[in-house]
């Protein structure tokens, strides 16, 4: 394996929260497809809108707090050359098996604390997502959204079928839709 091969796969990414440093792995394959799919969902909606999408930046929350991941930001005044200096209007995190926990509580208090309105944790082995929303200074789940695999869907009846969410309705624009097919596209 050439250096640069070794390099890349040995690089470690980190976070900061609370203070606390904490050093993770690169993303593995289905990662990197799920979140370059959120990210295209963003970009192309918000085209010629005031909000702007970002992916793989820091985010600067306070002085302990820095957490790379994709996001969606209103307010042009935190975007700075090196970050986002202040509280992202939407966060996603797409969870690993090294990061999971983290994701699930300490950030989504971290984003609570700050008053992100809008918080998703994407689960790449289950194919759902949780959608959390800021009501009176909480982040509260607000719905949970699955992939139907083709023999689950077969065993649903027509009234279930009806039912399903199959598509994740962003809370920052009344016509912001997002289907489940489009965020895990290409994940195996």
């Amino acid at each position: 394996m050439d250096t640069a091969m070794a390099y890349k796969s040995e690089r470690e990414d980190y976070e900061i929260i609370n203070g606390k440093i904490y050093m993770m792995a690169r993303p593995n394959i289905n990662h990197d497809q799920i979140q370059g799919n959120v990210r295209n969902a963003f970009k192309n909606y918000l085209r010629g809108k005031r909000c702007r999408s970002f992916g793989e930046v820091d985010v600067f929350l306070g002085d302990d707090n820095v957490v790379p991941d994709a996001i969606i930001v209103c307010n042009p005044d935190i975007i700075e050359e090196n970050g986002i200096h202040g509280t992202p209007d939407l966060v996603v995190e797409i969870l690993s098996p090294s990061t999971g926990q983290r994701d699930k509580f300490e950030k989504r208090e971290l984003y609570e604390k700050f008053g992100v309105k809008e918080y998703w944790i994407i689960d790449p082995f289950s194919k759902s997502v949780e959608v959390y929303l800021l009501k009176d200074g909480k982040l509260t789940l607000n719905n949970f959204y699955m992939v139907y695999r083709d023999y689950e869907w077969a065993r649903l009846t027509d009234e279930q079928k009806a039912a399903a969410q199959l598509e994740i309705k962003v809370s920052l624009y009344d016509d912001f839709v997002i289907k489940l097919d489009d965020i895990f596209e290409d994940v195996k």
